[in-house]
């Protein structure tokens, strides 16, 4: 039998690694792809049936060399889970950094066109494929100081849906999954620079999501039977109602 390949990107952390470890769990031969090559091997090693890919999505030679990798295992890529991306930054429009701007525009916005683009032939050629594009809630509310990931988002959002229209009728899925408050390690200390700052996002929330629970979503809607399109999954924390309204123990 031949074994099911899915691609991840964004492995070596947060959701991007609960997301190999589960999909390895589920059958798949991950091909486990992000810039920090030491964690990878870490990743591989621990879940026995990965490939790691030192890659960067903002780059197309670095992309190139992942769908590379890919073709040449012995297997069917199915899935490709787009889930690099991240936020820098806090800023008021008038105020925002344009090298932050164009930072999340590039890793969330092209670096999941590149990677996208690089894989589709084969995941159209297995005669069933899926492709899982983490977004987040940011892709359809606004709000202040998000600016800039917020427009990346909803740009990537674009990106999905356009694509699930130009490709309807092959034999590939096109899955979004939004997902609200989540508490990762790196995620806003990434964005904000301050392990103060970030911690703050969360004080009082009594529990977040976690990346283990988007990496379930991830394979729940990638296991359905292969008619069933998932277009777009939102999940949020049950003490999240919506952007602005979350419920912190005082």
């Amino acid at each position: 039998m031949t074994k099911n390949i899915a691609v991840v990107t964004g492995a070596s952390s947060g959701i991007g690694a609960a997301t190999a470890r589960r999909l390895v769990a589920e059958g798949f031969h991950v091909v486990a792809a992000a810039r920090r090559a030491d964690r990878l091997e870490a990743l591989v090693k621990e879940t026995g049936d990965a490939t790691a890919v030192e890659c960067d999505i903002t780059d197309d030679a670095s992309v190139e060399r992942l769908r590379a990798t890919v073709a040449g295992l012995d297997g069917t890529l199915t899935l490709l889970v787009n889930n690099a991306g991240g936020a820098h930054g806090g800023d008021p429009v008038a105020s925002g950094s344009v090298e932050d701007w164009q930072w999340m525009y590039d890793v969330n916005v092209l670096g999941t066109l590149r990677v996208t683009q690089a894989l589709l032939p084969a995941l159209e050629a297995g005669g069933a494929g899926t492709i899982v594009t983490i977004g987040s809630t940011a892709s359809f509310v606004v709000y202040e100081g998000g600016g800039g990931y917020s427009a990346a988002k909803h740009a990537q959002a674009a990106l999905v849906g356009t694509l699930r229209l130009e490709i309807v009728g092959k034999p590939v899925r096109v899955i979004e999954i939004d997902p609200g408050m989540v508490r990762t390690d790196e995620f806003s200390l990434n964005r904000f620079g301050d392990q103060a700052k970030a911690d703050a996002i969360y004080d009082g929330v009594p529990e977040p999501l976690v990346a283990e629970d988007i990496a379930d979503c991830v394979a729940w809607t990638a296991t359905r039977p292969q008619h069933v399109n998932i277009d777009r999954l939102v999940v949020r924390p049950i003490v999240q109602a919506a952007q602005h309204k979350v419920f912190r123990q005082k």
